[in-house]
């Protein structure tokens, strides 16, 4: 860990010509990047449709997830690969070659048949793809941050990080630009039917563009030192990671910032995306159109916040946003209900729903193999209806071996036994329990789908704007914190392992972890615990392990 305090701050500096080209191509390569790997959290929905159509409607929709999840769940592993690579050969031709990577594997899979037309093939190359695109990632950010970071005086590094801290919103805010305008141009009916491929072949034209910009970069002026004073490290992995003084804070960057830090960032502008497509029913379109408002507004903050954590120090602006998310997420979730969705929000309180059966008796509401029809038993004839059509319910639990009854309001119905009916009386059964359900629900008030004339569009663009300066705060001073911690000659490697396993494994997995806890409870806020408890994890540990780092000297 650096050490070295870099004194008081000059007060004038003005960035040179060279500090603006670092900071412009490094960004602007990593936003085509991100661009690359976030459109598939954004089409997760058609993809489901598309890769996933031999399993139930839940499952296909949490596989589609699990698939976008591979993508982060190898990430740790590009980080050691390429961090290594980086750290032995140097920062720009690493991030070369993880630029060339990550576009290849999204053309393809713009070029992908579907399930359709070539059975399981299809979702086993679509996760292979996504796991070339994690291990590229994996390597890519490290490398861009610390190259900026030591192009950066030290009093200014918090607002030089911070522009590549926007990348990961921008390369979202683009891909949502050209999903929309693809949408909009050929319709909705042909989007889905291949139009979907378009964002992904497009990507050929942003990485050529993207290579050119890397290609005119410079090796990093700290690394060229290190490299001719012959101090590099020949071993970083085992240096960073194979002895406790520099290993413990890695554990302490991963738990004490990083970890809070990409469950914000995941919750605040991808599960809410997936929350109001999937759970609220707004159009794909629209709600790709109100995450891009969002985005727009917010996306300056990072700027903003990285030039704060220069003047106030990193950890209490991080810290401060992982407590507010915490403490804010349940009200603005239930807001963000309200305004998206009103007659589904009005439903809920009126007319609320539970399913009376013994927990024993129940599966979750999750089939990995695609055998389950969910029509064995009565509680999973009624959980499965009912999370196809996304209506949150209550759990009230019976007597052993009771037949399962779905309340709504102040109407019961009770489910099939399936043990005493077979074969076509079954599936009668089941048909007319299904309609006499959906009945009630009409009558209830619940929709079957988001009136877009409803919308109260101002305060569902607050919400979600608000959402994304949570994601600002904790993400804008990050890059800079994590350079901080460690010395130059492990840098690429010990600050990259931390932060993919947080952006990784705590972030990448929160969209699926957060949709199975609601498949298996019925409340569509209860995948909310998961991000709000990583949040209380990291605020205890930042606050008590956490060192400030904002003054420290890394010319070393």
């Amino acid at each position: 860990m650096t050490d070295t305090d870099g004194g008081a701050p000059p007060k004038h500096h003005e960035a040179s010509a060279t500090e603006k080209r670092v900071i412009l191509a490094s960004s602007l390569g990593t936003v085509f990047e991100w661009y690359d790997f976030y459109l598939y959290g954004l089409l997760a929905t058609i993809i489901s449709a598309q890769f996933f159509s031999g399993v139930n409607e839940t499952t296909g929709f949490i596989f589609a997830l699990a698939a976008f999840a591979a993508g982060f769940a190898v990430r740790p592993f590009g980080a050691l690969v390429f961090g290594r690579l980086g750290d032995l050969v140097g920062r720009k031709y690493t991030f070369l070659v993880t630029m060339g990577l990550m576009g290849f594997a999204t053309f393809t899979v713009g070029l992908l048949p579907a399930y359709a037309s070539i059975g399981v093939a299809a979702p086993i190359m679509l996760v292979a793809l996504r796991l070339l695109q994690g291990l590229a990632l994996g390597g890519e950010y490290g490398g861009a941050a610390t190259y900026v970071a030591e192009h950066a005086p030290n009093h200014r590094r918090g607002l030089y990080t911070s522009f590549i801290q926007t990348t990961a919103t921008l390369g979202l805010f683009a891909a949502l630009l050209v999903v929309i305008g693809t949408r909009t141009m050929i319709g909705e009916e042909a989007f889905k039917a291949w139009g979907w491929r378009v964002p992904f072949l497009i990507s050929a034209v942003l990485l050529g563009v993207s290579l050119w910009i890397r290609m005119q970069l410079q090796e990093s002026p700290v690394f060229q030192k290190m490299k001719e004073e012959g101090s590099n490290s020949k071993a970083p992995i085992s240096e960073a990671f194979g002895n406790w003084e520099n290993g413990k804070w890695a554990l302490i960057a991963l738990l004490g910032a990083v970890a809070g830090q990409a469950v914000v960032w995941y919750t605040g502008q991808f599960y809410a995306l997936f929350f109001l497509e999937k759970m609220l029913m707004v159009d794909g379109a629209t709600t790709n159109i109100l995450i891009a408002v969002a985005l727009a507004i917010g996306t300056p903050f990072f700027i903003i916040f990285g030039w704060l954590s220069d003047r106030i120090g990193r950890k209490k602006i991080i810290l401060a946003g992982c407590a507010l998310a915490a403490a804010t997420y349940f009200p603005a979730f239930h807001l963000l209900s309200e305004a998206a969705n009103p007659a589904l929000a009005k439903a809920q309180a009126t007319a609320p729903v539970s399913v009376i059966v013994n927990s024993d008796d129940c599966s979750v509401q999750f089939d990995p193999i695609g055998k389950n029809t969910f029509d064995a038993k009565s509680c999973d004839i009624a959980k499965s209806f009912l999370a196809k059509g996304a209506i949150s319910y209550t759990n009230v639990e019976a007597q052993a071996g009771s037949i399962a009854q779905v309340k709504i309001g102040g109407e019961t119905f009770t489910a099939p036994d399936p043990a005493k009916l077979t074969g076509d009386d079954r599936k009668a059964a089941i048909n007319a329990f299904q309609t006499a359900l959906k009945a009630a629900l009409a009558k209830a008030g619940y929709p079957s789908a988001a009136d877009p004339e409803a919308i109260n569009t101002p305060v569902v663009i607050a919400i979600l704007t608000y959402l994304v300066l949570l994601v600002t705060m904790v993400y804008g001073p990050i890059a800079a914190l994590l350079v901080e911690l460690f010395p130059t000659r492990i840098r690429y490697t010990a600050m990259s392992l931390p932060y993919h396993i947080g952006n990784g494994w705590f972030g990448g997995f929160l969209p699926t972890t957060a949709f199975a806890m609601v498949a298996a409870t019925g409340d569509i806020y209860y995948g909310l615990w998961y991000p709000i408890g990583v949040c209380v994890l990291t605020v205890v540990v930042g606050l008590v392990f956490l060192p400030e780092t904002f003054r420290r000297n890394i010319d070393q």
